[in-house]
């Protein structure tokens, strides 16, 4: 099961930045001037998972990490719905995504051209809140043109607040205050600077650790936004351990174990005998699978149970 994630905004407002930043390298042409962007970048981001990396130690095997799918769209103007900018050629491609991401604009850089209709009075903090109900409306007109097609309404969002550097110790706080302001729940929110994790991305890890030390800052707004992202549509992983490679493979919350299977090879939910299963932390404290059975700590499981995050599984198949 694979995730998409499309990052929509107005021109200028540091998607392509953002999207370069999540592949660590320069596959989006990124420049100050609308519509930079005229094609849909597409990258496959991997989910932050330090389980794999132990589950590694164990077996010197190679790591597979669960993924999402990100698209970066050209910049969307008022008037896209009817045709306007080139934002509009890729509303189709926005309804093939499972979550939207909606890029403001909170940073202050005058020397940045700004597309967008005027802060309203209301505005706490320039013109954030009307930049995401400007798309946020274009999606909703082009929902009215074509009735037939999957509704954007009914689509999960996310929105990063691009903000300056400065601010990012304050990225908790300004959360919850434009949650409240764009009328959506603090864990659609997430606080970035696109600038910043930009920067990040050409750093080495240890590098990067130091540098997000220096701005009073635990983990990357990135990682921040991949967790995210993967939680909005309640999705969970599994874990496969062996000598060919460690794996996380994605789910949805409360799966049941035949289901699971069924995401490693389709045939797999047909011929479904049993599920071995192992509580993560007993799964390393035991060596592994040959471990774990010594010291009884395996469970054979049935195709209707409920699989839980991070569980180690080994699937029994007929044939």
């Amino acid at each position: 099961m694979g995730l998409s994630v499309g990052i929509v905004g107005l021109p200028n407002v540091g998607k392509s930045t953002l999207f370069n930043a999540l592949l660590k390298q320069q596959q989006a042409y990124v420049a100050n001037f609308p519509f930079a962007t005229i094609e849909p970048n597409v990258g496959i981001v991997p989910v932050p998972d330090q389980r794999l990396e132990k589950l590694a130690e164990i077996y010197k095997a190679p790591i597979v990490p669960a993924t999402v799918k990100f698209v970066d769209i050209a910049g969307l103007i008022a008037g896209a719905s009817k045709g306007e900018g080139l934002g509009n050629k890729f509303l189709a491609q926005i309804r093939e995504m499972d979550v939207i991401c909606h890029v403001v604009r909170v940073f202050t850089d005058k020397d940045i051209i700004r597309v967008g209709p005027p802060p309203s009075p209301e505005a706490t903090e320039g013109q954030a809140k009307d930049d995401f109900e400007t798309v946020k409306t274009e999606l909703g007109l082009a929902d009215l043109e074509h009735p037939d097609a999957p509704p954007f309404a009914q689509k999960p969002i996310l929105v990063v607040l691009n903000i300056d550097e400065n601010d990012l110790r304050e990225a908790n706080k300004l959360e919850l205050k434009f949650a409240e302001e764009l009328g959506l729940h603090a864990s659609q929110v997430i606080a970035i600077s696109a600038k910043v994790e930009s920067e990040l991305s050409a750093l080495s890890e240890t590098d990067q650790k130091n540098y997000l030390e220096d701005l009073g800052v635990k983990e990357s707004g990135l990682k921040r936004l991949v967790t995210r992202a993967f939680a909005t549509l309640g999705l969970m992983t599994f874990l496969t351990a062996g000598e060919k490679e460690v794996r996380a493979w994605t789910i949805k919350n409360n799966a049941r174990a035949q289901d699971a299977a069924g995401e490693i090879h389709t045939d797999f939910v047909k011929k479904f005998i049993k599920a071995d299963v192992c509580n993560f932390a007993d799964f390393i404290s035991s060596g592994g699978w040959k471990g774990a059975r010594e010291a009884g700590l395996v469970r054979s499981e049935s195709r209707d149970y409920i699989m839980k995050e991070g569980d180690i599984a080994n699937f029994k198949i007929g044939c």
